[in-house]
């Protein structure tokens, strides 16, 4: 008996040393951290205006071991494709285009990170920003020249289906030169609602999803005269949200009434250090994965606002850092909350940070590439 037990336990441990040495072989198989199909890489889309370097939509790779991006390649060729968003669920990318009349374009997303053209649609006079609806089945686009809101509907293949709405924005705001009408700067569909910042009304205005879109109650939420607000970004609490404000540098702060879709202020805070009063003007605001920090972009300062949230949602200025070029008009922070990506239009230079989540503060990986007037951030 004890002869048999040492032979049969012999031959399981031969069996496990086979199997270890199968496992071994397949792990050297499998992708290493370098593949570009790694889960330790991200993609990066870039958005421009095409007149200089640029040619259309950029595709990078973010190492999210080192936040080394790879050097860009073109991924579609097409005309200022100023503002990107992703499906929600498939592998397609819209981008609004400053083309004659304005269009939104749907592209394919193939597995090297290149773009394919799928189709277009004409928006209205200068489209600047878009969402998606969290279903996947509405498209939504803010035209700037114009002033209005326009929704599409999405086909089941993610091709940019039917216009559903085109509403026109009206009245003015205090400056003669840039609030004379309405310009919509962004659109953002949060809680089955369209948030509108419209910078020649100092005002967001807001819509339901019904129809395409209709006018809800409360219809807007007020921004101070002259502020000029541009972007928003939503707290994942849901319970606040952050206009930041491009003519006066500021960030207003607003509680969200969850029920009616009503803001209501509650907090007015500037982006610039104490002291500069040189010209500037802001453009992006995103809020870190985390809820903890959010971010603004100066133009003119050159730099990022970083802001601690309080417990109310209110803001607490922490400092800046430098955007490592001339006129950060977007960024993003990728999904892991570890990475920012500038992308500083006037010094065609796109660079990586390393955020720190305990303080916010932002640190330069050394990572910068090459991309004409790039203006638009997005991961996928």
């Amino acid at each position: 008996m004890r002869i048999r037990y040492t032979i049969r336990h012999s031959f399981l441990f031969s069996c496990i040393l086979g199997l270890l040495g199968s496992s071994s072989v397949l792990q050297a198989q499998s992708p290493s951290v370098d593949s570009a199909e790694s889960p330790a890489f991200r993609d990066v889309y870039i958005g421009t205006y095409t007149k200089g370097k640029s040619e259309g939509i950029y595709h990078s790779r973010l190492n999210l071991k080192t936040g080394a991006l790879s050097a860009p390649k073109l991924a579609v060729a097409c005309l200022s494709p100023n503002f990107l968003v992703c499906h929600p669920t498939l592998p397609v990318l819209y981008a609004v285009q400053s083309a004659p009349g304005g269009k939104v374009a749907s592209f394919a997303i193939e597995e090297t990170g290149m773009l394919t053209f799928l189709n277009d649609a004409v928006t209205g006079n200068g489209p600047c920003h878009l969402d998606c609806s969290p279903d996947g089945k509405g498209l939504y686009v803010a035209n700037y020249g114009e002033g209005s809101s326009v929704a599409f509907s999405i086909d089941a293949d993610g091709k940019i289906g039917a216009r559903t709405a085109h509403i026109q924005h009206e009245g003015s705001s205090i400056d003669p030169r840039r609030q004379k009408g309405p310009h919509a700067h962004g659109i953002y569909i949060h809680n089955h609602r369209a948030y509108v910042p419209d910078l020649g009304l100092d005002k967001v205005l807001i819509f339901e999803l019904k129809d395409g879109l209709r006018p809800n109650e409360p219809a807007f939420a007020p921004i101070t005269p002259g502020a000029g607000p541009r972007h928003l970004a939503f707290h994942p609490s849901g319970k606040t949200v952050y206009s930041i404000n491009e003519m006066a540098s500021t960030i207003t702060v607003f509680d969200m009434d969850t029920s009616s879709g009503g803001m209501t202020e509650k907090q007015v805070i500037t982006t610039l250090p104490d002291g500069f009063s040189e010209n500037n003007s802001t453009a992006e605001i995103f809020v870190s994965p985390d809820g903890k920090f959010v971010y603004g972009s100066n133009r003119g300062h050159d730099s990022f606002a970083i802001f601690k949230v309080k417990k109310d949602g209110g803001l607490k200025a922490v400092g800046h850092a430098s955007s490592g070029g001339k006129t950060p008009r977007g960024f993003g922070i990728d999904p892991s909350g570890d990475w920012l990506i500038s992308a500083n239009q006037n010094s065609d230079s796109v660079l990586s940070y390393r955020r720190d989540a305990k303080t916010g503060a932002l640190t330069a990986t050394g990572s910068r590439i090459e991309v004409g007037n790039p203006v638009c951030i997005i991961f996928r």
